[in-house]
């Protein structure tokens, strides 16, 4: 693609939008994030009895427990970020980070996109058991930091939406 076809809708040159984020704001964002996956989780482990099987019988699981809670988590997680981003474009760890999700060729909040984001972002984890939502989610944030010009994961793509300052 050439650089002309890249200022072109539907990829405009930010003109009027807050710079980009920064992947180390992207990943502390996560961060935070991930405390409240990580929340989630636990509470998804302790109402599926998961948490107490695995108490009571010291390295084992039950993985229809387990699986049960993952999918609990990845809904309710899914929820949390599509809800956030369709509102505002901030989960909680971008508030704290003072950035925001935008539409690539607007910069208004997402809206439904937040939704496909979320998706794209969230749902892979279900996959978590056979490794491959792992290997998806890493591949996914570290895209990145090879991603011209606009710094884009692989959710961001999906749903044509780009990461910038909150803050102007």
């Amino acid at each position: 693609m050439s650089p002309d076809q890249l200022s072109s809708p539907p990829y405009p040159d930010l003109a009027g939008m807050p710079p980009l984020a920064t992947p180390g704001q992207r990943f502390a964002a996560r961060l935070i994030d991930g405390l409240v996956l990580g929340v989630i989780w636990t509470v998804a482990l302790g109402m599926t009895g998961a948490l107490q099987y695995g108490m009571e019988h010291p390295g084992q699981q039950d993985l229809g427990k387990v699986m049960a809670a993952l999918i609990i988590t990845m809904g309710v997680y899914f929820a949390y970020e599509g809800t956030m981003l369709a509102r505002s474009g901030q989960t909680l760890g971008k508030k704290a980070m003072r950035i925001r999700v935008a539409v690539l060729s607007d910069g208004n909040i997402p809206g439904r996109q937040g939704w496909v984001r979320a998706a794209v972002y969230t749902l892979p984890g279900l996959l978590i058991p056979v490794l491959v939502g792992t290997l998806f989610w890493v591949l996914n944030v570290v895209w990145q930091l090879w991603d011209k010009p606009f710094r884009r994961c692989l959710h961001d793509k999906a749903a044509r939406t780009v990461v910038v300052s909150a803050v102007q």
